[in-house]
Order: structure tokens, then sequence, then C-alpha cells
């Protein structure tokens, strides 16, 4: 076994969805796998979608990374699910259960090709690292444990209870599956990875509430998403004549843009505040729609989508990230905005209220659809007094990112647990986070 503390460790990393050119758990997937190589030698292992985009990032297959074809099952499987899910962008519950059929089949890929030099020792860590959805079970892991390697998951995240208040958007996002999604606990494939994982890295405490208590002693705190300092590398410099505001996300209704346009409209035709909306999808006309029934579209700006290497431009002319989403497993766009020093204003519920602290950023407390209009409402007016009082949390804001949530810092934690799936005394689990963290918890709000 390779000593944890004077070398490298040899990690294979199983990231079946892993793209340096696509967005949500793709990129994810690759950021993570790439940060780690500054701290272990890492073999990607990935889909075969994925392979010219790595290969357009500089990686050499063979060397660098494999990627698998798994396509003769994922293809067709891939097509029902869309019919299925009903909508482009819905029925994510319905996707993810027609991806736990598809992926047990890459894994055994992945065994036909790894499992040889697993066995053999020559790696010392097999960390699957995507699927994020905890519902998605490693075939895998208990091959690996019998091989006397350790087998790290994660990090997992997912689940999010949909707000009570919000069954109407549950709806329309077609996620008939997800008053089921619970049944998922009871497969035995579960139980079988949680079993064997010599660690696993949870990004949310939702996800970490789901964990058998007899497999507690085994999971670490870790929020998914991290930063890219090349590709977030400004500082926001709004300026201070009036409040400047920027969303960004799909137009769906569990993303709350309506609410928001609601709650600014007041300030926004008054010529105090601008608000710039970057995204689409199925409500886009809606929302045009509604900020011209409520006079303000003077001052609000739809961009539609743009090339995620250019959202940062439009974000570092604002004060504020106003938010209002109700449902975000992870809320990487939160942690963008905090990279250029934009303070998030937010509703106080799963990921984001977990990313944000008092001295980084608002959170309005998640009720009915009208509560959190008031809330929004409320804190957007009393910063529109003097946006430029907004400048210590901003500060505060980035600073918190450059701490924790680079994805270099990252690697460095994961590097951590690393270490303790490898050591020969595992008393001690690490507390990657320590005091920080410990305030995230959505009930401490």
């Amino acid at each position: 076994m390779t000593s944890a503390k004077s070398t490298r460790p040899r990690v294979l990393a199983i990231a079946e969805a892993a793209n340096p050119e696509w967005v949500s758990v793709p990129l994810v997937g690759w950021s993570l796998a790439q940060a780690l190589r500054e701290v272990a030698d890492v073999h990607l292992v990935t889909q075969i979608r994925n392979r010219e985009a790595i290969l357009r990032a500089g990686l050499i297959e063979g060397q660098d990374f494999t990627a698998i074809d798994s396509e003769a099952v994922a293809r067709p499987l891939w097509a029902v699910a869309e019919k299925l899910r009903m909508g482009e962008g819905k029925g994510w519950t319905t996707l993810q259960a027609i991806n736990a059929l598809i992926y047990p089949w890459f894994e055994h890929l992945v065994w036909n090709k790894f499992g040889p030099a697993i066995t053999a020792g020559e790696f010392d860590v097999v960390h699957r690292i995507t699927p994020l959805s905890p519902t998605i079970a490693s075939p895998i892991a208990k091959k690996v444990a019998k091989a006397g390697v350790p087998f790290v998951l994660g990090p997992l995240n997912g689940g999010v209870p949909w707000p009570r208040q919000f069954d109407a958007e549950r709806r329309a996002e077609k996620e008939w599956l997800s008053y089921l999604r619970s049944a998922y606990k009871h497969l035995p494939g579960r139980t079988r990875t949680l079993k064997h994982a010599s660690a696993i890295l949870v990004g949310s405490h939702h996800t970490q509430s789901e964990i058998p208590e007899c497999y507690q002693d085994k999971t670490v705190y870790i929020p998914e998403n991290g930063i890219d300092p090349t590709r977030f590398n400004q500082i926001a410099q709004p300026d201070n004549d009036v409040l400047r505001a920027c969303f960004v996300g799909r137009l769906v209704p569990y993303k709350g843009a309506d609410m928001l346009i609601a709650a600014a409209a007041d300030l926004v035709r008054a010529g105090r505040m601008t608000l710039d909306i970057i995204g689409d999808g199925p409500m886009f006309n809606h929302l045009t729609a509604q900020a011209k029934s409520l006079g303000c579209d003077t001052g609000l700006t739809f961009h539609k989508w743009v090339p995620h290497a250019e959202v940062q431009a439009i974000l570092a002319r604002s004060h504020i990230l106003s938010f209002p989403s109700i449902r975000e497993f992870g809320g990487g766009v939160v942690l963008e905005a905090m990279a250029l020093g934009v303070v998030p204003v937010i509703v106080d519920y799963a990921g984001p209220a977990e990313l944000v602290t008092p001295e980084t950023g608002y959170k309005v407390p998640c009720g009915p659809r009208d509560d959190i209009i008031a809330g929004f409402r409320k804190t957007l007016t009393e910063l529109a007094k003097e946006p430029a009082s907004l400048e210590p949390m901003s500060r505060a804001a980035k600073d918190r990112v450059d701490a924790h949530f680079l994805w270099g810092r990252k690697a460095g934690q994961v590097r951590q647990v690393y270490d303790w799936a490898m050591s020969q005394n595992r008393s001690e689990k690490p507390d990657i986070f320590a005091a920080p963290i410990r305030q995230l918890s959505p009930k401490s709000a």
C-alpha cells in the first residue's frame, strides 16, 4: 500500500460524466478529476461521449484517460428517457431512474478494462466521482473492496425535497417520480455500495441525512461545486448609483425568476435598481410579458443564454446575485457570483443556504410564494438605499470562496480523505471544514 504521507496516491477516477465544454454535472466531474491531478496520479475513466472534448483539452488517451463505449445500452435507453421526461429540462427524477438502468453496464465495462489492474494493486484508490446522484449504486464497489483497495464514493448530492408550498411547480417540472423517490433507499445495490465504500463524500447536509446511521462514520461533508479561478477571475466593480442585480439560471418555475421580477418591479420602475436575467427556458415569454405588464421592462435586460465563459462579464457589473430558486442541490451559480465578489441574495433552503453565511450574503426565509416575494422585496429595498455599503460583504464572499471552494482547495480536501481511507488508523475521520462549515446547515439560519 502506498504511504499516504510520502507519495502521491495512484487514483483511478471514475467519472461517467466529465466534460470541460459542458456545464452542471459533467463540468463538476471534469473539474474535480482535473484538480485531483495536483495531489495524486490520476487516470480518468469516462464515457465515450466526452472523448473529443477531453482530447481538445489536451489530455492523452490511454495515458491520462480512458473512454468507455457503453453506447450499445446507453443510446437507446437515453432515447426512452427523453420521451418519458415530457419536455427539455423536465422530469429530472425520471431521467435519474433511467440512468440507474444505464449506469451498471458502464461500470461493468470499467471493471472488464481495469479490474485486473485494480486487483494487482496498480491503484491505491478507486474514486467514483459521478454520477452525483445518491440513487445510483456502484456494481464494482464490492469487487474493489475485495481487492483490498479503498473505494471512495462521491460527492453524492440530490433529492432535496420540494417545499410543500410549491407542489404546482413540482408538477410543472413533470416530477411525478419524485413522490416515490425514497424507494431507492430499499434497493439492495445501494446497501452494498455504502457497505463497501471506504469513504462517502456527501455534497449536502440533506444527502448526509439520508445515509443510514451505520455508515455515518464513513461520511465526509464536501460541497460538490467548486470554482476554476481561470474561468472566474474578474472582480465585480458595479457603478454605485443604483443597485445592480443579476439572475442566472434556467427560466423554469422552480428557479423563481417570476418571483424576482414581482419583488423588484417597483424598484426597477423607479430607476433605483437594474436587473439582468441570464438564461432561457419555457417561461421566457411569460417573464417578458410579466415585466411589461408591471412597467419594469425598461430597466430589465433579458440576455437569454450566453456562453458559460461570458457569464462572469455580466455578473461582474452587478452588486448582487438575486436568486430565489426554491430547489437547488449544489448552488454552483452562487459560488460563481461569490468568486467575483457579487453578494448572493437567496432563499434559505437546500444547497445555496449551505454556502452563504451571514457575513457573505442574504437569506430570505423559505415559505409560500407571496412570503418569498415580500422577503426579496424588503431585502432589495434596503440594499437599494446604499449599494456601496455592500463592499465589505463583497470582499468577504470572495475571500470565502478563495479559502474553501477553489477546485485546487477541494483537491486538497479530497486528498485528506484519500489519506484517511488508506490509513491503517481510521479512528479520526477528517473534519474538512470544521468550524467554518458547521454553521451552514439550513436549520442554523
